[in-house]
This record gives structure tokens, sequence and C-alpha cells, in this order.
């Protein structure tokens, strides 16, 4: 062996020992059959780990040196991504005005702890599918459990978090914008269009008619793969990234009255850019670009009305005329209290606005705003609901069928167990029982935007091993509305840190 200098073993020393702490962070000891390698690649030099450099081939020298370098940053950005941070952009418009879309954000995998990833070979900076090609970005086998890695804290009320959708483990291609288990339930219903009055039945009645529907679905689902695709399942890490506040911690139990979220009886702390929707109606002209601009109200939340809802516009007092007798503009908006109050002082512009009690979908279609979960009767709406218990790790809860609804996917989908029931009652992994202790925390994530988010209130809880991380800092910020020498970026978003 040729003589080894101090120099090398000082770098075998240092890479060994940074490595080793790595092991020590993520509870790893399988990578210990690296170190052999590392001490190759410094000490031993068997390996002809650059063979290419000595090539007389030009042609080869280039292509490798490509090759190592692209391979290099791929292996980098892999654990870069898993254990310290990854990119996210704002898809929609479900936290403004806390984060608007088109906001670049950098986000820690460190500051609750990065999951060792279920799919471990995988291609980097793809999270489910390969562009281009449409084929998985990650291979099935190996498939690991759950684990996470210590990290500098645990979610705490209000934070802004970063999670893989609950509800996303089962996905018809072709409407991969609607969670499969609504679109069951609705493709369901159409099967079975006649009206069924829940009020005047059991639980037990109730729950048969869901499960109906859910069949239904379901097998209308399967049997027609040429128009709703191909249904596949994800696996945990897998799952699209959804970004929302957390409002309800394990063991919480959270209600909401008129918008207004409650934590065991005591109202929260709403954040500065609280969001409802409102109708808003003006004294004849039409709003101006530039107050839209001023308000930070994208074109795609401008939603001028049409004159089919002069009836309803009448019956909630935006009865304003024109010297024609028509209803002055009217406009469907998403404001903060302070944009409802700059609105409302300008009285030579805006006659009346009134707050959207009842969701836009709804009053065009008839049909009720579904919460979760969606296969219990309920009064529930997007402004009033619950109250509901957030499960905690290690708590423990009696079943019923009031409840049962509630905490069914969490039992199932999320710790893996079979429910079954049976005429003599209830039966997990086979054994009769009326109660179940949870495994996991779960956690309670709204937007900020309440009337334009999807969330909790329609998909449930979100599991901890479904977190990802906790948004730090915007590095950039684009405005899809405007041109490049239109002020497209806001720079004064920029490395912002988020709150």
């Amino acid at each position: 062996m040729k003589q080894v200098s101090r120099k090398q073993w000082i770098k075998f020393g240092i890479v060994t020992l940074l490595y080793l702490l790595f092991l020590l962070w993520v509870r790893s000891w399988w990578g210990l059959v690296v170190v052999p390698f590392i001490y190759d690649i410094y000490i031993t030099k068997k390996i002809p780990w650059s063979w290419w450099r000595k090539s007389e081939n030009a042609a080869v020298r280039g292509v490798m040196s490509w090759v190592d370098a692209i391979v290099f940053a791929l292996v980098a950005v892999y654990f870069v991504n898993i254990y310290l941070f990854q990119n996210y952009q704002i898809p929609s418009s479900s936290l403004e005005k806390s984060l608007l879309v088109g906001d670049f954000l950098y986000v820690s995998k460190v500051s609750y702890g990065p999951r060792v990833p279920n799919t471990p070979l995988s291609m980097p900076l793809a999270q489910h599918t390969l562009p281009v090609f449409n084929c998985k970005s990650y291979i099935e086998w190996p498939r690991w459990k759950y684990k996470r890695v210590p990290g500098f804290g645990r979610v705490k009320l209000n934070d802004i978090v970063v999670f893989n959708f609950p509800a996303g483990d089962t996905v018809a291609t072709n409407f991969q914008q609607t969670d499969f288990y609504s679109l069951a339930y609705s493709e369901g219903q159409r099967v079975y269009p006649k009206q069924v009055n829940m009020d005047s039945l059991t639980r037990q009645q109730q729950r048969a008619v869901y499960d109906l529907y859910y069949a239904a679905g379901r097998n209308l689902i399967l049997s027609n793969p040429q128009m709703y695709g191909k249904v596949i399942t994800r696996p945990v890490d897998r799952r699209e990234n959804y970004v929302k506040r957390c409002v309800g911690l394990p063991g919480d139990t959270l209600q909401i009255k008129e918008g207004q979220v409650y934590i065991d009886g005591q109202a929260i702390e709403n954040p500065e850019g609280l969001q409802f929707n409102y109708f808003v109606q003006t004294t004849g002209p039409l709003i101006p670009e530039n107050l839209f601009r001023e308000l930070g109200i994208s074109k795609d939340d401008q939603w001028l009305m049409d004159e089919s809802w002069t009836t309803y516009f009448s019956s909630i007092g935006l009865n304003h005329r024109d010297a024609q007798g028509k209803l002055t503009p009217t406009y469907h908006l998403p404001l903060t209290e302070a944009m409802y109050r700059q609105l409302e002082a300008n009285k030579k512009l805006i006659s009346g606005i009134r707050r959207a009690t009842t969701p836009i979908n709804e009053l065009i279609t008839g049909v009720p705003d579904k919460t979760y979960p969606l296969n219990l009767h309920s009064s529930w709406t997007r402004d009033n609901y619950g109250p509901i218990w957030i499960p905690a790790k290690g708590a423990t809860i009696t079943l019923t069928d009031d409840n049962l609804p509630i905490y069914e996917r969490c039992i199932t989908a999320y710790e893996g167990n079979k429910l079954e029931r049976r005429p003599d009652g209830l039966y997990i992994n086979g054994q009769k029982t009326d109660t179940y202790t949870f495994q996991m925390d779960y956690y309670w994530m709204m937007g900020d935007n309440r009337h334009n988010s999807a969330d909790s209130r329609y998909w449930g809880f979100v599991p901890e091993d479904h977190v990802v991380g906790k948004p730090l800092v915007v590095w950039l910020s684009l405005d899809k509305d405007r041109g490049w020498l239109d002020g497209k970026i806001r720079w004064s978003r920029l490395f912002n840190w988020v709150g």
C-alpha cells in the first residue's frame, strides 16, 4: 500500500466523523456499510472511482466529467430535499393574504424533524410523476415504515405547515384535482339521484345509504378508465404537497362558529390576513383595475356577477339600482377586515357589502356544500362546524355510530387497521371491540382564505406522518397577472419570513 499522507488521514477523519454524526441523527446504522467505501476513497484507493480521468479518449473524459457532476448534484439534492429543506411554490389562494399565489418558499425539514422516506429509491426533484415520461418517479420496493428524525420542535398552533395531502392515497388520474372519496360519493349520488330524507333515518340507516353511494361511485370509476383514468394508490411521501395553517392540535376540541375557530371553548387568535368572501355592490361604475391592484385581489378572484343574481341580491339587501332600474354591478370578492373597511369607506364607489354566508357553488347548483366526514349526516358547514375532537397519540375513545365516521379513516387508512361492522358489533383486526387507541398525533389544517380553501373541513385530520416541514422564508414571488416590465416580481416580499 502506498504511503498515506497526514492530509489524507485528516480528510478521512473529518468526512467519517461527519458521516457518523449524520447516522447518529437519523438513527440508522445500516449506513455503516458505506464507511469502508469512504476509507477506500481517501486511504486505500483500490476502487478506480475516477478511471475515466486517465482515459486517452477526450470524448470519454468530457462525457464522464458531465456524468460525474450530474450524479453528484442529484445525490446532493436528494439528501438535501429529504433531510434539510425543499422548495415549494404556492399554487392557490387558500392562504392569502399570508402567502400569495406565486410565492416560492424554502421549507425547513428540520423544524419538525425530517421523515425517513417511505420510498427511498426515487428521482430527485420529482414528487410522484416524472415529467415528459409521465410515469412514477419512484420505485415501490423497498418501502420503509414511518420514522421521523429528531428536529428542532413540534407543530404549534397557528404554524403554517407543508404536508402530504391525506386524502391523496387513492387517485383517479383524470380527476386529480378532486380527491377520490369525494369523487366516489358524488358519482354514487348521481347513480342514485332520488333524494333521501336523511333526517328520518337512524344513524345506521344513514350509514347504509352513504355506503351505497360510495360503492356505486367507486364501481363506476373503476369500470370506466377511459373517462376517469387509471385508479392508483400512492405512498404517504408521494402524495401531493399542501400548505395550510394549523388551527387545531392533538387532543384539542375544535369548533367553528360564524367563521371563528374555537379551541376548547376559547376563540383562537386570527391571522392578520384572514379573508372571507363578500358580495360587493358599486354605485354604478365598475371597480377600476388600479383599486384591485391596490387591494391585492387577483384576476382569478374578481368575479363580476350577472343579471341572473338580481333576485338573490335583492333578498340580501344589495338593491342599489341605476337610472334604468337595473341593479348596479356586484362582485364576489375575498376580503380581509382591512380591505372590507377600505371599500366600505369609499361611499362614492361602493353602495353595499354583504358577507357570502352560503358557498357560491351551492347557490348555483342547489347542492349543499359537503364537509368532512362525507358519510356523516350533519348540519356542519364551512362557517359553523363541530365540535370535533382531534386525536392524540395514546388516547383511547369509545366508538359509536355518531363518531365512527369521523375516526374511521384514521383507524383504517392512516394507521393500517382492518375495521369491520358485523351484526354483533365492531371488529378491529378480527377482535371485537368498542374502543380504539390512536397510534399517531393528528392536526387540523385550514387556509387563511377561509371561503376559498380546501382544507380539514372537507377532508379531515392530517396525521403526523404526513407532516413535511415548516415554510421559513419567501425567496421569490411572482404575480401571474403582471408582465416582467409591469411589476411581475413582488420585490417587497423577497426574503420575508413566513409567519
